[in-house]
């Protein structure tokens, strides 16, 4: 990565998605371009079927471009191996889900230990990373607690503390209030705009304008194609959407 693009985590340019569906081809994106920086709050907001869950697979790693080249943190993406796009996805993604993806088994914080296990840390970093983290999502006195013990709001914050405690460049949220009722989502998105601050990059993945609306920067996707983006949040798009601009009128 050259000196001027050195901030740069995410730098996605003409990338291009499609899939054979018997003798049909679908595209799902179509020359996407987008740029993720250090420290940025990016959400990319669009309905079912605008191709959201599919950038958002090629962002994490667990889809590759069919054309196009995808640069996450200096390194191309497409053509790697999926042992290698394992190993990218294990150094460079915090995955954080709608459905929080708890071991029921487990404690609050055997659940943020167990992916640096699976990294090789030894015993001491697991625990000193492992409740570190907990302990910045407000939840270090229930670290002993499992996952049928906790409010969806705090099994949330567990999964949050489980992709900080690897320490990735990048954490990608998909729908992440998405299973919550809207005071706990409220909750985990002061919690996202807290850890923005501290630095953290994040990628939110929404339908809902108002979650997106958080963010420092939204991108709008429809048909796989991106919206120009801009900051201030959702706003700067609405033209883009079904019904926003009465809603922001409405709430003005």
């Amino acid at each position: 990565m050259n000196t001027a693009n050195r901030d740069v985590l995410i730098d996605i340019r003409d990338v291009s998605k499609q899939y054979k569906m018997g003798r049909e081809t679908v595209q799902v994106l179509n020359r996407v371009s987008l740029q993720v920086r250090r420290g940025d709050f990016t959400a990319i907001v669009g309905p079912s079927g605008s191709g959201k869950s599919t950038l958002m697979n090629v962002i994490g790693c667990l889809d590759t471009p069919s054309e196009g080249s995808y640069m996450l943190d200096g390194i191309e993406v497409r053509g790697q191996s999926d042992n290698k796009l394992a190993e990218i996805r294990n150094n460079k993604i915090g995955f954080i889900f709608q459905g929080f993806h708890l071991l029921p088994k487990l404690s609050a914080f055997e659940n943020c230990e167990l992916p640096l296990i699976y990294r090789g840390l030894s015993a001491r970093e697991r625990k000193e990373r492992a409740v570190k983290a907990l302990e910045q999502v407000g939840l270090k006195e229930r670290m002993h607690h499992r996952p049928s013990e906790l409010s969806g709001g705090q099994q949330q914050r567990v999964a949050i503390a489980r992709a900080l405690a690897a320490h990735p460049p990048i954490l990608l949220a998909d729908e992440p209030t998405g299973a919550l009722d809207s005071k706990t989502g409220q909750e985990v998105l002061r919690l996202m705009e807290e850890l923005n601050a501290a630095g953290h990059t994040i990628v939110l993945i929404t339908h809902d304008m108002d979650v997106a609306k958080r963010a420092g920067r939204t991108v709008v996707i429809r048909d796989g194609v991106l919206s120009e983006e801009r900051g201030g949040g959702y706003e700067a798009d609405a033209r883009l959407q079904n019904g926003v601009q009465e809603r922001l009128i409405e709430q003005a």
